[in-house]
């Protein structure tokens, strides 16, 4: 099977030795994808509501970039720098997937670069 790496300049570039999002036949695995403004690598928001817009919004161009939409992830997993932020993470979550919704886990990690509140990552089909 082959592999197809995956990058675009609409999320932020990877910052070590991984890819964006690799395709591997009709699936596309993304890596953690993290707050981050695309254009200038910085943090975007201090809260979780404005974090998790920005985590969702990178994933959605990786995945467009590699044929794929939030419509056909199937799994995520949601990185959590502290748990109390699972109500407003959860908020935002419902609105870009709001009609069914693919698998999840959300878990509670160490910190994260650059003091971000939480990074996601996402299967989807192609």
């Amino acid at each position: 099977m082959d592999r197809i790496i995956v990058s675009t300049d609409r999320a932020p570039a990877a910052v070590g030795p991984y890819s964006q999002a690799v395709i591997a036949g009709d699936l596309v695995f993304t890596a953690g994808a993290l707050p981050l403004d695309p254009e200038t690598g910085e943090l975007v928001g201090d809260d979780i509501t404005a974090q998790t817009g920005q985590v969702i919004r990178n994933l959605e161009s990786i995945l467009e970039e590699a044929g794929s939409s939030l419509y056909q992830v199937v799994k995520t997993t949601v990185f959590l720098t502290d748990l109390s932020n699972f109500a407003g993470m959860n908020e935002v979550y419902g609105e870009f997937f709001a009609s069914n919704p693919p698998a999840r886990s959300t878990v509670e990690i160490g910190p994260l670069p650059k003091g971000a509140l939480l990074e996601m990552d996402a299967i989807a089909v192609r």
